[in-house]
């Protein structure tokens, strides 16, 4: 058995503009890549690091399974996500 933790996460800008949703094994680790902007791509591009929202799925497939889920909401409906448990929009980085 696997000792990682399957999670969906949305994060975003400091202006909460730009949101990217994504999936890992390890929310914590991925993270702190995309705050040192440590991988290239679209979120060190638009400095997108700030955690607003996350789920933990029981495996990767449902893990990736729900992403997908969530990627093809449209905008109103990944913010009314948010909202619900975060309506602060704060960076929930501190709390993992």
């Amino acid at each position: 058995m696997s000792d990682r933790i399957y999670s969906v996460y949305i994060i975003t800008n400091q202006s909460n503009t730009t949101l990217y949703t994504g999936v890992t094994g390890q929310l914590k680790t991925r993270l702190w890549q995309h705050k040192s902007k440590a991988v290239e791509g679209f979120t060190k591009k638009y400095n997108v690091n700030k955690l607003v929202y996350y789920e933990v799925a029981e495996n990767p497939e449902s893990a990736i399974s729900r992403e997908k889920q969530i990627k093809n909401l449209v905008r109103r409906k990944k913010i009314n996500l948010i909202e619900k448990d975060n309506p602060e929009w704060r960076d929930l980085y501190d709390e993992l």
